[in-house]
């Protein structure tokens, strides 16, 4: 039986990952990587380009790429131009050894689970673009491309919104009208859900627990940083909610503030963003709290690591640290124990482990150590001397051998591509 090629895309604000998959039989087998391309740095020119053969050999790494790919679109048209032409990757020869292209979407609404898609599901997920501005638009951009370019493949559509589905109405109800709230579809919907189920997936392996016996307080903290309650192996709650925009502050991302506080930061604020587009309208207060807030308007940097070594300053332990840098820094470790302390009530202390993941997660041995210590009184403790290694494993045990309790502490490698991966390949209605 021909191997199967799969296509997991990855658009977010600035950039577009391709993860190249091999399944040997569909339904039967896991999908192996075989290759992974990435245009980066599409919102700050010039972009640059990286391409990885099999899971480490690097092809291409950090090359500055022609101005006229400028954004989403261009760049998938790189990149899956980049993958054909390498005659080194005979799995793909053309356009045509490409069986299923995998999308993340970031809002899927009341979507409970990936969906082929078809031009009512593209005009459904089109609705819903102003939900995420950041992210929707420039993913549909590029699935309109690939129905255009790639019409023997099938798009399947998976939803960063899709995990959240199992939160309980308690949870996911905001105290409004509520038929306003149903037929404008204003309730809770949670992101990071890929990533989430697959944490969820991995981490209970280590445990050698099963996914429906799995209880976790999860952390995917990058320049989009989210919480999430898991229980049962389903999410209970999390920290985002109709939008991305709610909860952890992130890189140009306020989280949650008092609602009432954009319309005294300035006058303007209800008028839609010059920046809006037929396709998608922004107002000046979803402008200001989605791209001019965050650690970008505190400190100028979005990059966490920087602020970590300012926070820190030349000895590492905060003499002669940046005040400004230590302040955001601060505030983040504040904000996710904030939520750790809330979901572990909610989860009535019944919590197998805390997870680490995403960018941040995974690099700032810093954060996680601030963090494990503040919420120390819940039970959790960490390894020093584990904490300060290089993550080299999908999973690691950072918690202390010596514990007095059985909760663990986890640093996930998460992989949001071959979580879609997995997803089509054990789903019959997508071969």
């Amino acid at each position: 039986m021909k191997e199967s090629i799969i296509l997991s895309v990855n658009a977010g604000s600035s950039s577009v990952k391709v993860s190249v998959y091999s399944v040997a039989e569909l339904g039967k087998s896991p999908p192996i990587q075989i290759a992974e391309a990435q245009v980066s740095g599409l919102t700050a020119p010039p972009a640059s380009l990286k391409y990885v053969r099999s899971s480490s050999e690097v092809i291409i790494k950090d090359k500055a790429v022609d101005e006229k790919v400028s954004d989403q679109r261009s760049a998938f048209s790189l990149l899956l131009s980049t993958l054909v032409e390498d005659n080194s990757l005979p799995q793909v020869k053309s356009k045509s050894d490409i069986s299923i292209i995998c999308h993340r979407i970031v809002h899927g609404g009341d979507y409970s689970e990936p969906q082929l898609i078809s031009a009512e599901t593209y005009h459904h997920l089109e609705a819903l673009n102003d939900l995420a501005p950041l992210h929707n638009a420039n993913s549909l951009g590029i699935v309109q491309l690939c129905i255009e370019k790639l019409p023997e493949a099938k798009n399947v559509a998976c939803f960063d919104s899709q995990f959240h589905s199992s939160i309980p109405e308690h949870i996911r109800t905001y105290p409004i009208d509520r038929e306003i709230a149903k037929s404008n579809k204003l309730r809770k919907y949670g992101f990071h859900g890929i990533s989430y189920s697959f944490i969820t997936q991995e981490v209970a392996k280590v445990l050698g627990k099963r996914v429906e016996e799995t209880n976790l307080i999860a952390l995917h903290l990058g320049s989009g940083a989210s919480a999430c309650a898991i229980k049962g192996g389903k999410s209970w709650d999390t920290s985002m909610g109709l939008t991305p925009l709610a909860g952890l502050p992130g890189a140009t991302r306020s989280g949650s503030v008092d609602p009432s506080l954009v319309f005294h930061y300035a006058s303007d604020v209800g008028k839609l963003s010059p920046n809006s587009t037929k396709d998608l309208h922004i107002s000046r207060a979803e402008e200001i709290l989605n791209k001019e807030s965050g650690w970008k308007s505190l400190t100028g940097t979005t990059d966490f690591g920087k602020i970590v070594s300012g926070a820190f300053g030349s000895d590492g332990n905060g003499g002669g640290g940046d005040e400004v840098m230590k302040l955001a820094f601060d505030l983040f470790v504040d904000r996710i124990c904030g939520f750790i302390g809330t979901y572990y009530v909610s989860l009535r202390g019944q919590v197998d482990a805390l997870v680490f993941a995403g960018g941040i997660g995974e690099k700032s041995f810093e954060l996680r150590k601030a963090v494990v210590e503040q919420v120390g009184c819940l039970g959790f403790e960490i390894d020093q001397e584990k904490n300060n290694q290089k993550v080299k494993e999908v999973v690691e045990d950072l918690s202390k051998d010596e514990s007095s309790t059985k909760k663990k502490v986890f640093v996930c490698q998460t992989d949001e591509q071959f979580e879609m991966a997995r997803c089509c390949a054990e789903n019959e209605e997508f071969w």
